[in-house]
């Protein structure tokens, strides 16, 4: 109930400020009537129109203060009675229980009735006034004021307007609650089906990032099978070689057989890494170990060469980086961001692009910080970059998953995953990870 009152107390308030105005217009309209009715009372009559009409416009006014809003029921009931008072005095000024202006009391009780949004008791209270007022203006004229003609006549009608009056106030009232409790269900409603496509949007990004990384799995035991027996013939044929007397009298030769070993050992690496990546096993069946944060480092940088081609890393790491955790996970994150720092860099059209990799120690936590000197990313965006398929990148160019997964994974971690940008200069991702037991 404490949110329906809120609401209907500003209700009331604007439709009480309103009928206010309505009030003075009707007030001053009846000078029309005065003219026609009573001409020798019209300046009379006509200045305590305009007095009346002052004091209500008075409590518009302090309606519009603090007070005033927390006080506008009896602001609003007090501006009701005035006119009520106004006609009652010219009432008893005229032919008491038999004057014409009778009409304007019952008018005002259909009126806090329909118009405006009273209770019933306050409804019953205003009836009750006017009532009271009414017996008052026509005791003024003794003759009048006897149990039959205009006197009862009138008073019965009174009490049939207060009666139906309240019996419509006590309707709209049941149906302006039922309004504010079915607009409270529908907003109740919308949030739960917010709540529910987000939660949808994240299951088929895992769906989607799961069926990738099968995708990445069944590749790299492909490449993995069919690369591996080549590469090591060749290492093996790379280290005869060297071992030739030949070759050992000839520095060019055997500089060239070390770079080629070199290489054979990075595809060897690439594909292991591959391998590891993509077959980390579902997060219900995970089991935290320890790994050296640098060697998962490494390995995303290799996966992620490519897309950093070009541009300078710096690291900056403590001597002990032994973390807790799952290790194909965190490269995975690494990737991401590595990825999305190298096109930051790229888009920036930089002569010197530089990512930079700092890690330290806070307590039990290994704090991580991925700052490139990119493009940036606008104020506005900042909000949404871990949500499901929001990315800013090319149609065809990415899915808008890579930060809302990474995010989840830091999450499972223990950690949190924040962004800080400054546009057109640098953008970072900060991160932690718990320290192995």
């Amino acid at each position: 109930m404490t949110g329906y009152e809120a609401q209907i107390r500003e209700h009331r308030l604007a439709f009480s400020r309103g009928c206010a105005w309505a009030a003075i217009v009707l007030i001053l309209l009846g000078m029309g009537l005065d003219y026609g009715l009573y001409p020798e009372r019209q300046v009379l009559f006509g200045e305590a129109r305009i007095f009346f009409s002052l004091l209500i416009l008075a409590i518009i006014g302090l309606m519009r203060t603090r007070w005033g809003e927390a006080h506008g029921m009896e602001l609003t009931f007090t501006w009701l009675v005035l006119p009520q008072v106004m006609i009652t005095w010219m009432i008893a000024e005229t032919e008491g229980a038999s004057s014409l202006y009778y009409g304007g009391l019952p008018l005002a009780i259909f009126a806090s009735g329909l118009a405006l949004p009273f209770t019933v008791w306050q409804n019953v209270a205003f009836s009750a006034v006017t009532f009271v007022l009414w017996i008052a203006a026509c005791s003024a004229h003794p003759e009048s004021f006897t149990m039959r003609g205009a006197l009862v006549v009138n008073s019965l009608f009174l009490i049939m307007s207060a009666s139906i009056s309240a019996i419509c106030t006590y309707f709209n009232e049941r149906a302006r609650f039922r309004l504010f409790r079915l607009r409270a269900e529908v907003a109740a409603t919308n949030s739960q089906l917010e709540k529910t496509n987000r939660d949808l949007a994240d299951i088929k990004g895992q769906m989607l990032q799961q069926e990738k990384m099968a995708a990445i799995g069944t590749l790299s035991a492909g490449l993995l099978h069919e690369v591996n027996n080549p590469v090591n013939f060749c290492m093996m044929a790379i280290d005869v070689g060297m071992e030739d007397p030949a070759a050992r009298a000839s520095p060019s030769l055997m500089e060239c057989l070390s770079d080629a070993k070199q290489g054979m050992q990075r595809v060897h690496y690439i594909v292991g890494d591959l391998k590891k990546f993509a077959y980390r096993k579902p997060d219900s069946e995970m089991q935290p170990s320890h790994f050296l944060f640098e060697r998962a480092l490494s390995s995303a940088l290799r996966l992620v060469g490519h897309e950093i081609k070009g541009v300078q890393v710096n690291r900056s790491l403590p001597d002990d980086t032994l973390v807790s955790g799952d290790e194909a996970a965190i490269v995975g994150v690494l990737i991401n961001l590595l990825g999305n720092a190298g096109q930051a860099c790229r888009d920036s059209g930089r002569q010197e692009s530089v990512i930079d990799v700092v890690a330290s120690w806070n307590g039990d936590r290994l704090g991580v910080m991925v700052r490139d000197n990119g493009r940036g990313i606008a104020p506005e965006l900042l909000g949404r970059v871990f949500e499901p398929f929001f990315t800013t990148r090319e149609v065809g160019k990415g899915l808008g998953l890579g930060l809302s997964i990474s995010y989840s994974v830091i999450q499972r971690h223990g950690g949190t995953l924040r962004v800080e940008s400054a546009l057109g200069e640098w953008t970072r991702f900060i991160f932690d990870l718990p320290r192995a037991a």
